[in-house]
Order: structure tokens, then sequence, then C-alpha cells
């Protein structure tokens, strides 16, 4: 089975996510798409996010409906920091024969010879660098002089509309009292409001 792997804090999973799912599925053929909220993502661990179990909820219910979606919380069953080589290599060991995919987005490239064993990354999984719109592609000079010639064997770019807001903007609006309808299903719109999330300046940037 080919697996789109999907990680990030999702605080909260809007509609930019799914169309990046959703396209990374359709252009790279994949069988599923595993959405995997971070606990302790690396790059944020000085930074408040929301519980957990809200994530969770938000992501069951952006997902819901499509049958090649499903959330896994690996990352938050484990303690630490939450390492993407240490997610793969716990999916690879729990089923060898799930060939998988990693999503990021394009610029993500530039960075990705700094995350924790790029090299083993590479080995465990195919890159899906998401391109936005027309932007041009990160050079790739540095991961290929870290990793050698699969740094181009083992990336893929998949197209999607650019959508130009993130997680911190949709934070950021609900702080300030403005709608979010359209930006994440209407679902994810009512457990935020249910649950009164990102409204003290605690929860937001």
């Amino acid at each position: 089975m080919r697996v789109g792997i999907f990680g990030g804090t999702f605080d909260p999973i809007h509609v930019g996510h799914l169309v990046l799912a959703e396209q990374c599925r359709e252009q790279a053929q994949l069988d599923e798409i595993w959405f995997v909220p971070a606990a302790e993502p690396p790059h944020k661990l000085t930074k408040r996010i929301s519980p957990a179990k809200s994530r969770c909820a938000m992501i069951e219910f952006a997902i819901a409906g499509n049958p090649s979606f499903r959330l896994n919380t690996i990352e938050l069953d484990r303690s630490g920091p939450s390492f993407t080589v240490t997610t793969l290599e716990q999916l690879h060991a729990g089923d060898p024969s799930h060939e998988l995919f990693l999503l990021i987005g394009a610029d993500s490239l530039r960075d990705l010879p700094q995350w924790k064993h790029p090299a083993r990354i590479l080995e465990l999984a195919t890159i899906l660098a998401v391109n936005r719109g027309e932007r041009p592609l990160p050079d790739r000079t540095e991961l290929r002089k870290l990793v050698g010639s699969s740094a181009d064997e083992r990336i893929g770019v998949v197209n999607m509309p650019g959508i130009d807001f993130s997680s911190t903007d949709i934070r950021g609006r609900i702080h300030d009292l403005h709608s979010i309808r359209y930006l994440v299903p209407r679902a994810v719109e009512m457990y935020i409001h249910q649950h009164k999330l990102y409204l003290s300046s605690e929860s937001t940037p």
C-alpha cells in the first residue's frame, strides 16, 4: 500500500491542509493519507500548542467522509520530541510492506538538511514536495551534498493551487474575532467556537 504521511501540529487543521493531501493522493496515486499530529514539534518546543485531544478531534471532523484519509496518533503515543525520522522508523517497522511518502511543503526542502538524520528519512520514504502556485522550488545543492544523488531520485514534486493562509493566520483571526468561514471545514469551525479555542492571548502567536 502506498501511504502518504502528513505531519504537523494541525492547530487548527484547515482547507489548505486538505487540498494539499488530496492533490498528493491524486498526483502520486497514493492509497491513503495519514494525518500525524505532532506531540512536541522540535522546531516549536517553546511555543504553546492546543491539547492533543482538541487537535485530533478537529482532524477527525475535517477528514470525515473521505475513506482515503486517516488520523494516526503515533507521535502522540510516544514521549519526547516528534522527530520525523523516528516516526518513519516506527511506521516502517510496523509494516515494512507499506511504501511511505512524506508530504512536506516545497519550501521545507531548504531546511531538510538540518532535520534529524535526513539521509535516513530519504531511505525510509519518498519525499513529496508540494509546490503552492507557481513558486520556484528551493535549490537542492546542500541536500545533494548531504545525501548524494538520492536527493533527486527520492523527491517528487506535487503542484497545488496557491492557498496563502496558515494555521497561524486562522488563530489570529479567531483571536481578533474575525470570520474563519470557508477557511476551515464547517465542523471544525463549530468545534473551535464551541470550545472557545484561540481566544486567549496564550493560544495565539
